[in-house]
């Protein structure tokens, strides 16, 4: 999870208090105050108990200045990143909770939403042909993304053990083409309604979530889940997100699907390069040179861009394991930091030669899902060389053997009383799931060189460049030998 504070507002009347505006995923989410995220951090202490906890902003008992509160705010942004860069911490259900919880709150105080019992229907687009088909969905307000998967997946009729593989997406579709737009991957911890309010106009998209393609294997045994990949694939096909290599494949995958053989279309366009990959939209990048416009993918372990130069496309693989770390950066303008950032970077510190690293950067407005997509994809690889198994355990069930979970909601109250308005200005918001956002101009230009053995970790890093102790490390960053050479 990628947490940010952009700005605070003030609330109430007499007394007034400083409210917290906290975005998720690069996504406005909520407003809390800090008694809110004091009692958060108490719960955790209570129940997460060996698992040490990030320091928590102290109380004071006078008023607080205009200095003092942009460091509480600061120090509270900083708090969330830290506990969101610890899974056992992020997966906590009293953390899922509470960021639930807290989400319906601010909708009921907004007036979104009358009541936390109130019935809306949602319409969600499944692939139960490769068009796609719409079905209306029933559900409560406060209902998570997973309670809402599962509700889609019980009308489909799909086995209870395969809802796992399955996610609900935002998408948008582009007027003038009518192609899809990928906004986020919903998350266990929001309300799929409130969510696409804050969204507009946008679309709930049913689609397999992982990126292992030997998982395919686990669907194929059921006939539903067989006709959601296989519509899906095919989908994905027409749309060129899965580029075919030769004439001669796409007759034999459209005899295929004329002759209604699903099976052996899977296993004919499973072995094509970009199968598995999910594809964005066309973003500016600085590779092989500044100011080049390029499509991006992900998947298959690897981050793609594929550029023209002249007539030729070119084709150009980074593979996750060869990314030493990455942040996505952000800039916010207060008034309009609720709606959508006003700028966004993905940028990866990348292991081109032996001890040679270089940054490159991707300006695209799906910058926080291609970070998401990167930080999935390396769990998977770390789930894998641990021995886990090759399932896509949901973070329900992965939450089990983190932390031990209760029934106990953290408590969460908040005011009903009207916005208040602020003034325009231009600011640097943090955010990531370990990570704040950093500046445009914070970004290192040079091209470091390793001078040690230490492998570091793929993801990130926090705000201060210089500080390369907050760095994540984990396994999945693989170094590169002279045999690679």
């Amino acid at each position: 999870m990628h947490f940010s504070i952009p700005d605070t507002q003030e609330m109430g009347s007499a007394p007034t208090y400083t409210a917290y505006n906290l975005h998720i995923n690069g996504c406005y989410h909520s407003v809390l105050r800090y008694k809110q995220l004091h009692s958060l951090n108490e719960q955790l202490r209570r129940h997460c108990v060996g698992v040490p906890l990030p320091a928590f902003p102290p109380k004071r008992l006078l008023p607080l200045t205009n200095g003092q509160l942009e460091a509480r705010r600061s120090a509270l942004e900083q708090y969330l990143q830290a506990v969101g860069q610890d899974s056992r911490l992020a997966r906590s259900a009293h953390l899922q909770q509470f960021l639930q919880r807290a989400q319906l709150d601010t909708a009921l105080a907004e007036g979104q939403v009358t009541s936390d019992c109130e019935e809306q229907q949602l319409e969600v687009q499944v692939y139960t042909n490769p068009a796609g088909e719409r079905i209306l969905v029933s559900c409560s307000v406060q209902q998570n993304s997973r309670a809402l998967l599962r509700s889609v997946c019980r009308d489909l009729q799909l086995p209870d053990e395969l809802v796992r593989y399955f996610c609900l997406f935002l998408v948008r579709r582009q007027r003038k083409s009518d192609d899809l737009h990928l906004m986020r991957r919903l998350m266990d911890f929001e309300s799929p309604y409130i969510t696409r309010l804050h969204m507009q106009p946008c679309e709930l998209l049913l689609r397999t979530c992982y990126w292992d393609s030997s998982r395919d294997a686990k669907l194929t045994g059921s006939k539903v889940a067989l006709n959601l990949l296989y519509n899906q694939t095919v989908a994905d096909v027409n749309r060129e997100w899965v580029v075919i290599c030769s004439p001669g494949e796409g007759r034999q995958l459209s005899c295929l699907q004329l002759q209604g053989r699903p099976r052996e279309y899977m296993d004919l366009v499973r072995q094509l390069p970009s199968y598995g990959c999910l594809q964005f939209d066309e973003a500016q990048v600085d590779y092989p040179e500044p100011n080049t416009m390029a499509l991006v993918s992900i998947g298959n372990k690897e981050l793609g861009l594929r550029t023209a130069r002249g007539v030729k496309i070119y084709e150009t693989k980074f593979r996750v394991t060869r990314m030493r770390s990455w942040r996505v950066s952000v800039t916010h303008n207060t008034l309009e930091s609720r709606l959508q950032p006003s700028h966004l970077q993905l940028a990866f510190e990348y292991l081109i030669g032996k001890q040679t690293l270089r940054w490159i950067t991707i300006n695209s407005e799906q910058a926080m899902l291609m970070s998401v997509c990167l930080q999935a994809m390396v769990d998977e690889l770390l789930h894998r060389g641990e021995g886990g198994k090759a399932d896509g355990s949901s973070d329900d069930e992965q939450e089990q053997t983190a932390v031990t979970s209760s029934s106990s909601t953290p408590s969460s109250t908040c005011s009903t009383s009207t916005w208040a308005s602020s003034s325009c200005s231009t600011s640097t918001a943090p955010t990531t799931p370990p990570v704040r956002f950093l500046s445009e101009d914070s970004a290192p230009r040079n091209k470091p060189r390793m001078t040690t053995s230490r492998t570091f970790g793929a993801v990130f890093f926090r705000n201060d460049v210089a500080d390369n102790a907050a760095r994540v490390s984990n396994e999945a960053f693989e170094g590169i030998g002279d045999d690679d050479l």
